[in-house]
């Protein structure tokens, strides 16, 4: 079914805010999925947080205009979709990389993450990007190490005499 040129403009509209709001973008070829797997698909970027629609590539080209991802522009041939990431960098890229290790027809063309463009290759290091929860639990992690450390040393000589004194008894008692 064709767009009316009002459509369109809406459409485009959609993309290019969505594309100004977010942090990265994955662009996939989806040829050779079949509505049921793409309906799924849809299911589990909607439940990741991540914007994914199937868009022309004329569309598409003049939706992210002026946005971080203008460099994709060249990439966007044959039927792709754009996957769109707002809070957590990776999720565009776990959903296409989950959903394509049992679906071979789903293959990332192209990414964009601050305005680089980077091939479709490197989906599984945007993949492995940590979720805002996990660095903040990593931070933390190396914030708290050297005074854990800290407090271990300070208590190792009084533990040290403890353990010392409970031999020397266990000795006179012997």
């Amino acid at each position: 079914m064709a767009l009316r040129l009002e459509d369109k403009k809406a459409l485009v509209k959609e993309v290019n805010a969505v594309a100004g709001d977010s942090v990265t973008a994955v662009a996939a070829i989806y040829r050779g999925l079949s509505v049921s797997e793409m309906t799924e698909l849809r299911s589990k970027a909607r439940s990741a947080g991540v914007y994914m629609r199937v868009v022309k590539n004329t569309l598409a080209r003049r939706a992210i205009e002026g946005t971080d991802f203008e460099c994709m522009q060249a990439t966007l041939k044959g039927p792709i979709l754009l996957a769109f990431a707002k809070d957590d960098p990776g999720a565009a890229a776990r959903v296409i990389k989950d959903f394509a290790k049992g679906h071979s027809a789903l293959q990332a063309v192209s990414l964009a993450v601050g305005g680089q463009l980077l091939p479709g290759s490197d989906l599984a290091r945007l993949a492995e990007l940590p979720t805002l929860d996990q660095a903040r639990s990593m931070l933390l992690g190396v914030m708290l190490a050297p005074m854990s450390k800290l407090v271990r040393t300070l208590a190792e000589p009084s533990a040290m005499l403890a353990r010392t004194l409970n031999a020397r008894a266990s000795q006179e008692a012997a």
